[in-house]
């Protein structure tokens, strides 16, 4: 999911640390500090379309790896949350790094997640921007809830239970669907598919262009820290 309202680049109180409060954060995350950018994948892409695989080993140098990594590839394409299936990788696990309404920062990652949405006589929906990593330089109004619960694992498998309000309720939704194969253009109606494909096509260069200048830039800081 793409960021479409940024949230504050100050470290501060606000923020919530695998779905718990903490004094300060730094801007970039350790694991972005630690991972290597992979290829986004792009919608049409087959592995987008198939339901990932469950995760059954924990606890694995592999597993921490491939977080590092989507840590930094998504903070490399500007996103908000990033999903397997995005780096090419069918198994059952997202991270993220959203504002919710309320300027909270929320970061981590879940794993082998299900999420539990408001029932009918609760849920609200709410119209609002959505964008996607893998339907780069589109933006379309997507209903979604205004409220999701995540409950997973995180990467040592120790239970989680992630609870979104607001954009970061719309990010938690929209990144459990990548996981069963569904991008948010499978929301759509067929014309406002074919709008956000046709801005896909307009604008899709300038984005990969402006990922790849980013993440030059965040190689040459390397080399010269």
């Amino acid at each position: 999911m793409s960021v479409h309202y940024a949230p504050s680049h100050t470290a501060d109180r606000r923020v919530r640390v695998q779905g718990r409060p903490v004094d300060a954060y730094p801007v970039l995350p350790p694991e972005a500090e630690r991972g290597s950018v992979r290829r986004v994948t792009v919608v049409g892409e087959e592995v987008l379309s198939r339901p990932c695989r469950e995760v059954t080993e924990f606890g694995t140098p592999e597993l921490a790896a491939l977080i590092d990594d989507m840590f930094l590839t998504m903070y490399v394409a500007d996103g908000a949350g990033l999903a397997t299936n995005q780096v090419g990788v069918d198994l059952r696990l997202f991270v993220y790094d959203c504002p919710d309404d309320h300027g909270v920062r929320h970061v981590g990652h879940i794993i082998n997640p299900v999420l539990d949405l408001p029932g009918p006589g609760e849920r609200r929906l709410v119209d609002d921007t959505e964008g996607c990593l893998s339907v780069p330089g589109a933006v379309m109004t997507v209903p979604r809830t205004d409220r999701a619960v995540a409950r997973g694992f995180d990467k040592d498998g120790n239970p989680l239970v992630i609870e979104g309000t607001g954009y970061f309720a719309r990010c938690l939704q929209h990144e459990t669907d990548h996981l069963v194969g569904h991008t948010y253009l499978d929301r759509l109606s067929k014309r406002d598919r074919k709008d956000a494909l046709r801005q896909m096509d307009d604008r899709r260069e300038d984005v990969l262009a402006r990922r790849a200048d980013k993440a030059a830039a965040l190689s040459r800081r390397r080399l010269d820290a």
